[in-house]
């Protein structure tokens, strides 16, 4: 799939799926929410993305993730070890930066705007300009302060990770494993 030549897809092998950004952006925000039950989660992702219930929701599953993942298979850079992917955005918290991000570089309305389909969102939000706002925060919860050798450069960006610091939404029993991983 080239996004420059070939039309962007709207079904996954026959199901209509609803690919437009705000769907995929409450999604994410729904698979972060520990308040919900994880067979919930699955039967409202697919009330985001289908006007009624497919037959096949193992197949509606597949296509709400391919279509996630950009239309790429799932990634093979895993670690093995459950290792918690660094989390540098939220579209719950960042908002407002995201928003601004996309009318100063696109003149795009991300409010007003109808429709537009997620993969050229993500196409977009991964292209904003390094000056953005976001970006540079995006880029300070990113540092590994660990392999920073200077002390006083290391100070700042541990301050600067500290003031923009997302919050911690993992559970306790989720914190617990991270803190036993961490040991072993």
């Amino acid at each position: 799939m080239n996004i420059l030549i070939d039309k962007l897809p709207t079904d996954y092998e026959g199901l209509k799926i609803n690919t437009n950004f705000r769907s995929f952006l409450l999604f994410e925000l729904l698979m972060q929410d520990n308040q919900i039950d994880d067979n919930e989660k699955i039967l409202m992702a697919i009330d985001l993305f289908f006007k009624e219930r497919p037959q096949d929701l193992k197949k509606a599953i597949e296509g709400i993730l391919w279509f996630y993942r950009g239309g790429k298979s799932e990634k093979s850079n895993k670690t093995g070890n459950n290792s918690r992917v660094k989390k540098i955005y939220s579209y719950e918290h960042d908002a407002e930066l995201i928003y601004s991000a996309f009318m100063h570089d696109y003149s795009l309305d991300l409010n007003e705007i109808e429709y537009l389909h997620w993969w050229k969102f993500k196409s977009l939000f991964e292209a904003l300009n390094d000056e953005n706002k976001i970006c540079q925060i995006m880029g300070y919860r990113a540092i590994n302060l660990n392999e920073i050798k200077d002390k006083e450069q290391k100070k700042r960006y541990k301050k600067l990770q500290r003031q923009y610091a997302l919050p911690d939404d993992r559970t306790e029993e989720q914190k617990e494993q991270d803190f036993a991983n961490a040991l072993w």
